[in-house]
């Protein structure tokens, strides 16, 4: 008998990833289930939380799915590198005056890069996960990172950072269907999250305050300062920058004609800068941190669709590589 592909698969505890866990069973692979441990010791309460990911709930619930499948289930150290890799990074871009994502650096670094080092400790050379994209390609032709055919779930956006040698030991079982699918799923294999909630939260702010999370790691950073129009007229002045987001409109506390959106985050002036919401439109971006996922830049001038968020629907852009 020929012996068995195995894989780990990355388990939070919600109805997708224990979905993914139980259709590569079915499929006949050799299946391990895993959490990654983000938290400190003594720091369990602020992760009991059942609505994020990674949280003492979760890992019962993974445990309770693997039971229910018969398959082995670890829970990895993986505290230091979160609070270095992820957390860290976190509050650093919210001080340099941006907006961070942190699911996407800890796809990136956490889940297909350390954890893809932790699977060969078990003996897999795979690891799948419960996100919402397809993969198509081979090794010959390379591999490209698909949308999942559920546009209300599709999670490609949060994946942009994989590489051509990542995306050949990735498999994400759930790709294919739709979320009401996976419900129905979960229910035909007796999964005991089958009828659990979405997880919503960044999982290391459970109760969703991230300015008070920034606030207790680093009290001496808030300043008072101004928040001024384009022009430079005084409008009112704000607690910490770290309280605001290109975008905002709410909370800015400043009473005006017409509604007002921060444009700019100065943190070198420690100025919050303010415009009506035409100021926001650009028709140019700089970016940075890119990963070309076939391996190389595209010809000058292609033409693609670019999202700046994940719920954006994206638009029509010229690239042009620096």
């Amino acid at each position: 008998m020929p012996k068995r592909e195995k894989v780990l698969v990355a388990m939070s505890g919600g109805v997708d990833s224990s979905v993914a866990a139980a259709l590569l069973k079915e499929a006949g692979y050799d299946v391990v289930g895993a959490t990654m441990k983000i938290w400190d010791e003594g720091r369990e309460q602020s992760f009991e939380n059942p609505r994020i990911c990674c949280s003492l709930r979760a890992v019962e619930d993974a445990l309770a799915v693997c039971e229910r499948l018969g398959i082995p289930y670890h829970l990895l150290e993986f505290q230091d590198l979160f609070k270095r890799e992820i957390v860290e990074d976190f509050c650093a871009e919210y001080y340099r005056g941006r907006t961070p994502n942190p699911c996407i650096r800890c796809n990136t670094r956490l889940k297909f890069h350390h954890l893809l080092s932790e699977a060969r400790r078990f003996g897999c050379e795979k690891i799948a996960t419960g996100h919402y994209v397809r993969i198509e390609g081979d090794v010959r032709r390379g591999f490209r990172l698909r949308k999942g055919v559920d546009p209300g779930k599709d999670q490609s956006y949060f994946l942009y950072g994989v590489t051509q040698e990542v995306l050949g030991r990735l498999l994400f079982p759930v790709g294919g269907y739709r979320k009401a699918e996976i419900r129905d799923l979960a229910a035909r294999f007796s999964l005991p999250v089958a009828e659990k909630a979405e997880s919503q939260e960044i999982c290391f702010i459970p109760d969703n305050d991230y300015a008070a999370f920034l606030r207790r790691r680093d009290p001496s950073a808030w300043m008072e300062g101004e928040i001024r129009d384009r022009t430079g007229n005084l409008l009112g002045r704000h607690g910490g920058y770290m309280n605001f987001t290109v975008g905002q409109r709410r909370g800015l506390g400043i009473a005006h004609a017409v509604p007002l959106y921060v444009v700019e985050i100065r943190p070198d002036e420690n100025l919050v800068i303010v415009g009506e919401k035409e100021e926001l439109f650009a028709t140019a971006a700089k970016v940075i941190s890119i990963t070309w996922i076939s391996g190389s830049p595209p010809a000058p001038g292609v033409r693609v669709t670019a999202k700046i968020r994940y719920r954006h629907r994206g638009v029509p852009v010229r690239i042009e590589p620096l």
